[in-house]
């Protein structure tokens, strides 16, 4: 099976760029101090008996990461919005709005695993145009604006240049806790097709942290079942600026309405499609 090449949203100019471009500092330096918080709790990992402990663990650490986070960003674009709740899904209203994981990762952080960072992304109508992903622990800053290319420290971005499924390293995850049990199986039977297509599969959260490498050409094939915005925006942007194909699991330009995600190098979009195409 082909698949044409859609226009999506991120293939539209940003009238915004420089304007965009002049903002990023600010953000960078906003998300990078939220890290520094973050790292000085990460040293201090609390024990856990319940679910009920780690849920409290989780929303501690986003109350003091948003301390700073939040005002920050707002100060940076005060006429943006914010998104209160960090798992919701679907299109908002028109204009500007921040969308952020204060802890992405969270789990990870609190259990004293190393996959976890800082997100901020600018949304107008519904459009990514600005992201920046702080990783305290390694000290790496990943950016991407709209039409101005995706960046780790500066460097230049670019997905990968693979050409053969059979050849790429893969990955998935699960979005949030309590996902149907639908979205459950479908992650299954992706696993399982994907196994038997690829070279080798990753299943972890967040997926940030994966999207990033997909950006950077480390990874070739990132899907997920679930549209939780916070997830997927920073890193579909990165992917997106690097060069690489987001788009959903069937092949349509992706947007905040759609209910599930693929991005990938462009020379395996295809590939990846057909592969997911067999999950029903």
């Amino acid at each position: 099976m082909t698949h044409t090449t859609l226009i999506s949203a991120f293939d539209q100019p940003n009238a915004s760029l420089a304007e965009d471009q002049a903002l990023l500092p600010t953000v960078v330096a906003g998300v990078e101090a939220t890290g520094q918080l973050l790292l000085q709790r990460f040293e201090n990992r609390p024990e856990f008996k319940t679910r009920d402990d780690v849920v409290a663990a989780i929303d501690a650490n986003d109350d003091a990461a948003l301390t700073l986070l939040r005002p920050a960003l707002l100060q940076a674009r005060p006429q943006a919005g914010w998104v209160e709740d960090e798992l919701e899904s679907g299109l908002l209203p028109g204009g500007e709005w921040w969308i952020t994981d204060p802890v992405e990762g969270n789990v990870n952080h609190i259990h004293g695993m190393t996959d976890w960072g800082v997100t901020a992304t600018l949304v107008r109508d519904n459009v990514p145009v600005l992201t920046v992903v702080h990783l305290p622990l390694l000290g790496t800053t990943y950016t991407a604006v709209q039409g101005g290319g995706a960046f780790q420290d500066g460097v230049a971005l670019r997905a990968s240049a693979k050409d053969d499924l059979d050849g790429a390293l893969v990955g998935t995850g699960q979005a949030r806790p309590g996902e149907s049990s639908d979205t459950f199986r479908r992650i299954g039977l992706s696993v399982t097709a994907m196994l038997g297509s690829a070279l080798v599969l990753k299943v972890a959260v967040p997926a940030t942290l994966q999207l990033i490498h997909v950006a950077a050409g480390r990874m070739d094939v990132f899907w997920q079942f679930s549209a939780v915005r916070s997830g997927l925006l920073a890193g579909a942007l990165l992917t997106a600026e690097a060069g690489g194909t987001v788009t959903d699991t069937r092949g349509q330009p992706w947007t905040l309405d759609s209910g599930d995600f693929l991005a990938s190098a462009p020379g395996l979009h295809s590939a990846a499609i057909n592969v997911l195409l067999t999950v029903r």
